[in-house]
């Protein structure tokens, strides 16, 4: 699982473009997005560095807080 912290993450809008990010570069990951926390959690076994490349080419830079296997 791999989580990370999305400052600049608001509304809905935000959440679909997150959630699309991630389907893109894998569409078979878990995605759950809160937020009123502001964090993502990413199921994938490609690498995490891919998916915060993948937010911040989305418009949203993201911090990785975690992965665990």
């Amino acid at each position: 699982m791999i989580e990370m912290k999305v400052p600049d993450m608001s509304c809905g809008h935000c959440e679909a473009t997150i959630r699309k990010a991630v389907g893109k570069l894998d569409p078979a990951a878990r995605c759950d997005v809160d937020l009123a926390t502001k964090h993502v959690r990413v199921n994938s076994s490609l690498p995490p560095s891919d998916f915060v490349e993948a937010l911040e080419e989305a418009g949203f830079p993201a911090t990785l807080l975690g992965a665990v296997a």
